[in-house]
């Protein structure tokens, strides 16, 4: 009897020792995982026996950031912004999940910045939920226009664009340059926040205003109510703004728990910004990189036209795999950034005249020519920087892009209408028996900008709205007379007779081109 008690006495004293051991290798690998990325839970028992007992080894490797694979879980590990029960952010946190193609949409535009906005974040120690700002402000569009007249990713309006660097030009507009607008708006967080020293207000100001946001917590203070952001009385659009950020952080910090599968983003650069120092025709800087013009233009929507500005800036952002490449081409092709046309002046030719049908500016005639003035003489030779491609292979150019959103149809007849001197939007638009944001929409304008005399805008009508005046050219056929045509196109004689000087006792003769206004609603022409 003695003998098998002992056995088992031993047993249950080496037990409570190896459980008691284990409990203390458990607490220390608690006390170590606060400080440390692993966790360790192996640990020596030592037996009554003095024989040593080797426990399970086990290492679990806590990833920091960096380490993770996916881009949006790096994004979502370094949230600190507290969202709180608020039924705005309710409401716009249901939008979301009720809404997941939109993030996916918003995922599959983001892939190529993302990586270099949370880098850019991470050097400024700024909260990590501002790489999601892109999404409330553009849905990371980058050729986003707003009717506040803002641009780009960040939606910079142009004044405060300019007010942090942001170059807007014929050539250029820095407001659609992804690494410079990102700079620019974080410089611009920055600076908000150190007013502010509230992020939440900081954002809200980043949308309306400093001044709007001073105000309203200046209003606050008078009164000794709160000044946090969920207490101030801001614009609609502003109140909805920062809840809207919160809302979308929360969604992607736990949007296993809202059942999302938002598309992964690999934790890596996937474009890096390389400098030629010099103007450069994007079609063969595409070549170069070997990429098509529309995916090199994807990448850098700043440049306005055919090829990068011709004072700079001249950098590029290019997938990482193709910077190789293009540096080598690059090289081999030295002095080859432009194509140069041979042009003899004519009679009547002036630098704007020759620089408009070229596609160009006179600034850069004159560069190309050692011009000092804008004066030049029939017969003299210049040389023209021209694109090395016909206007269409700049497929997003602003051209291009305008061309686009005017050919969409918005209603039965499209109507051309020629800016006049004294014109504005409102104007014309009354005149068309249009809206003047209608008339916006159609021509990719905010009802701000300023028009310029000559310049073509598309005018869509419906039978509908009444009579739409076209101006047309008929040829005179043998056997025609003035009554027959003005039935024909139902207008009046007196007015055929008006409109081409006519005298009702002369003759029409075959062949004779005559001008007439008719209503496209009631005939065919």
């Amino acid at each position: 009897m003695k003998k098998p008690f002992s056995w088992a006495l031993l047993l249950l004293l080496a037990g409570c020792q190896l459980t008691q051991s284990n409990r203390d290798v458990s607490s220390d690998s608690q006390e170590e995982n606060t400080t440390n990325s692993e966790v360790s839970t192996s640990g020596k028992v030592s037996s009554q026996s003095g024989n040593t007992v080797i426990t399970r080894t086990e290492s679990i490797k806590k990833l920091s950031p960096t380490e993770v694979d996916d881009l949006w879980q790096r994004i979502r590990m370094q949230f600190t912004l507290e969202v709180p029960e608020n039924k705005t952010i309710d409401y716009y946190r249901t939008w979301y999940i009720k809404h997941p193609r939109h993030l996916e949409t918003v995922a599959k535009r983001a892939e190529p910045f993302l990586y270099l906005i949370t880098e850019k974040l991470e050097k400024r120690h700024l909260p990590l939920e501002l790489a999601l700002l892109p999404i409330v402000e553009s849905s990371f569009d980058v050729f986003a226009y707003s009717f506040g007249r803002a641009a780009g990713l960040w939606q910079f309006v142009p004044g405060t664009g300019k007010l942090y660097g942001l170059k807007q030009n014929y050539w250029y507009d820095g407001r659609r340059d992804v690494d410079a607008a990102t700079d620019a708006a974080l410089d611009y967080l920055t600076n908000l926040h150190n007013q502010f020293d509230d992020w939440d207000n900081a954002i809200a100001a980043y949308n309306s205003g400093e001044g709007r946001v001073a105000r309203a917590i200046k209003y606050n203070e008078k009164r000794g109510k709160p000044t946090d952001f969920f207490s101030l009385d801001l614009p609609k659009e502003t109140s909805g703004y920062v809840p809207k950020l919160l809302a979308l952080a929360d969604v992607i910090a736990n949007k296993e728990k809202y059942g999302l599968d938002i598309p992964e983003i690999a934790n890596e650069p996937a474009l890096k910004l390389v400098d030629p120092k010099k103007q450069l025709d994007l079609a063969l800087a595409a070549q170069f990189a070997g990429l098509s013009v529309r995916e090199l233009q994807s990448y850098n929507p700043g440049f306005n036209r055919w090829s990068t500005a011709p004072n700079g800036p001249y950098h590029l952002l290019l997938p990482i795999d193709n910077v190789e490449e293009f540096n080598i081409a690059l090289k081999d092709h030295k002095g080859d950034g432009l194509k140069l046309v041979r042009y003899q002046v004519k009679q009547g030719d002036s630098l704007i005249n020759i620089a408009h049908k070229n596609k160009t500016t006179p600034n850069v005639i004159k560069k190309a020519n050692a011009l000092h003035s804008n004066l030049i003489r029939v017969g003299q030779y210049l040389m023209i920087p021209t694109s090395v491609r016909d206007e269409e292979t700049y497929e997003l150019s602003v051209a291009n892009r305008l061309a686009k959103i005017q050919s969409q149809s918005r209603g039965k007849y499209r109507l051309s209408y020629v800016v006049r001197s004294g014109d504005s939007l409102w104007s014309i638009a009354k005149s068309q028996g249009v809206s003047h944001t209608a008339l916006a929409r159609w021509n990719g304008m905010s009802p701000r900008d300023p028009l310029k005399v000559g310049k073509k805008l598309v005018v869509w009508k419906n039978s509908s709205d009444g009579a739409i005046i076209r101006s047309v050219f008929y040829t005179v056929r043998s056997g025609d007379t003035l009554s027959e045509i003005a039935s024909k196109f139902r207008v009046q004689v007196t007015d055929i007779v008006k409109w081409n000087d006519l005298s009702r006792k002369k003759y029409l003769r075959p062949g004779q081109r005559i001008k007439l206004y008719v209503d496209v609603t009631k005939v065919s022409v």
